[in-house]
């Protein structure tokens, strides 16, 4: 590294500017271009300029502007001799993408949506928009990634979605203005929710097809323990892969999970479940209780041991997810109420539960004939005494949390009776035993 009035010069990249220590003031200058350089500020903000007839020219801040971009622009500034300062360029779709994936994505959110986001932009924003620079994208290049992808009405809207939150991160940063979001005129495409329940007989089938595939050795007793555990906690297919030993509280009866897609959550285990756990055998050195193929990993996927199960049922129209879906749509089938499954679900907020809403007609019918009932023996029949003060019955403090596990008990129980063989429901779930 030379200097050149006092000014460090190298080879400018946006690698090297990227590099440069903040909170230390300095200028650099590029070695093969010398009256073009990057000037690092206390604060640690970072811009290019170039010097034109003794007179400075601000190209940009880094971030906003690569160094090549700024180099040519610098090399324009000199070639026209113009001592006006140009228009700060707007990065491209691409180059802003990258910003934002360092910046917000891969710092706030969850491995599934880091992969969510990154298969959207490089599938779909990157082909149609990447080359251009964000102040250029209208509603009508909207429109026409809409059209692009109008025969995958959820991937178009995601895709929207997704660009959305692009130019509202370049409008945070000044990059463009806040009222230049072309996405605000678009209108998403209406999706119609693929809704699949398991009826008590399709549960008997899958959890035959279990039973059977797992005697001949079509699948393994942890993708086997893995699915109905899937069944029987409606945990999603991540919380159960991912679950340490650690996690499993026997005696409390209940998983309690360090993370989750709403956060750390306790799942309440019933006698079904802790049936379950009871017969999955441990791998010495490995935390997981589905231990995956390399030492100390978990299980990465279970769609190959699903679909032969799915098959052997004949539920080939059965996603995995489907299983999530069905242990609501039971539980709502035995009366239980919408707060208790949004919270055996791990719904973050009631509203997400209420989808389920409208598979509870007859339950409600049922829930009012027995309250119904009920109220007609005290009001129709001459009153029962009353306990007297003090009594038992009217002192007795519920266990803390003992309706929500009596509700995932009961919804379990009522599975369990169709997935699992005889007696296998009956096993004890404090103080687990391991037969295997």
């Amino acid at each position: 590294m030379s200097r050149t009035n006092g000014a460090a010069t190298r080879s400018i990249s946006t690698r090297m500017v990227d590099a440069l220590p903040a909170g230390r003031e300095g200028e650099f200058r590029d070695r093969d271009l010398p009256a073009f350089g990057v000037a690092v500020e206390a604060s640690g903000a970072k811009a290019y300029f170039v010097d034109v007839r003794g007179e400075r020219i601000g190209l940009g801040r880094h971030g906003a502007l690569s160094a090549g971009r700024a180099r040519r622009l610098g090399a324009a500034a000199l070639a026209g001799g113009r001592g006006d300062p140009p228009e700060p360029p707007q990065p491209t779709l691409a180059e802003l993408a990258i910003r934002y994936m360092r910046e917000f994505v891969l710092v706030r959110c969850k491995p599934a949506t880091v992969a969510q986001y990154r298969q959207t932009v490089e599938n779909h924003l990157l082909p149609a928009l990447g080359d251009l620079p964000v102040g250029a994208i209208g509603p009508g290049h909207v429109a026409d990634l809409q059209l692009r992808l109008g025969d995958r009405p959820a991937a178009a809207n995601l895709a929207v979605a997704t660009l959305s939150r692009l130019i509202a991160h370049a409008a945070e940063r000044g990059i463009v203005p806040a009222a230049a979001n072309p996405c605000r005129f678009a209108r998403k495409y209406r999706v119609r929710r693929r809704e699949r329940f398991l009826t008590a007989a399709e549960f008997r089938r899958l959890g035959a097809a279990l039973d059977s595939l797992e005697e001949d050795g079509g699948v393994s007793a942890h993708a086997a323990a893995a699915i109905r555990l899937l069944m029987l906690t409606g945990c999603r297919r991540n919380e159960i892969l991912t679950l340490r030993w650690a996690d499993l509280h026997a005696r409390a009866g209940e998983l309690r999970l360090r993370d989750s897609k709403t956060g750390p959550r306790t799942v309440p285990l019933s006698p079904a479940a802790c049936a379950v756990f009871a017969e999955i055998p441990r791998l010495a050195g490995n935390p997981f209780v589905f231990p995956g193929r390399r030492p100390g990993a978990h299980l990465s996927g279970i769609f190959a041991p699903w679909r032969r199960a799915r098959e052997r049922a004949g539920l080939e129209d059965l996603r995995l997810h489907d299983l999530r879906h069905s242990f609501a749509s039971r539980a709502l089938a035995l009366g239980e109420s919408l707060p208790a499954i949004a919270r055996l679900l791990g719904h973050a907020q009631v509203q997400t539960t209420a989808r389920y809403a409208h598979l509870a007609r007859d339950a409600v019918r049922d829930a009012a004939a027995r309250v119904a009932a009920g109220i007609g023996e005290d009001i129709l029949l001459p009153a029962a005494p009353l306990a007297p003060a003090g009594s038992a019955a009217q002192d007795a403090a519920p266990e803390p949390g003992a309706a929500l596990k009596a509700c995932a008990a009961r919804i379990a129980a009522a599975i369990g009776e169709d997935i699992l063989p005889p007696g296998g429901a009956a096993a004890p779930g404090p103080g687990l035993k391991k037969s295997r």
